[in-house]
């Protein structure tokens, strides 16, 4: 798959060090004071976690008030993307349900791609 990565450049954008993160096991760059919600969004992933009756949600209000971003994050269920600042090493897994996303589970329950 082609990579959807965001490019930010210029010479005004400053950013801090870079750091790798995990995201559901893949080695994702991010740049210190980032938070996860902008880390994801770098990377083209838009929903964040699945709610118990499978519909996807993401990041809405940006500002920790809705929770609609939640991620599992070094094992923690129900961690806001959008308040989580990102750090080398960190890592986070896509939620779904109340736990992290099962992708080998979801995709069998879809049938084959068409």
């Amino acid at each position: 798959m082609a990579s959807r990565r965001l490019q930010l450049t210029g010479a005004a954008l400053r950013r801090g060090p870079e750091v790798t993160i995990s995201v559901d096991g893949r080695a994702v760059r991010a740049h210190e004071g980032e938070t996860v919600a902008a880390a994801l969004f770098a990377e083209g992933v838009s929903a964040t976690r699945r709610t118990v009756g499978g519909d996807p949600r993401g990041v809405y209000c940006g500002m920790g008030v809705c929770f609609e971003c939640l991620v599992v994050v070094d094992g923690i269920p129900n961690t806001r993307a959008c308040m989580t600042w990102v750090r080398e090493g960190l890592d986070v897994r896509l939620q779904d349900g109340l736990g992290p996303a099962d992708h080998a589970a979801r995709a069998a329950e879809a049938g084959p791609a068409r």
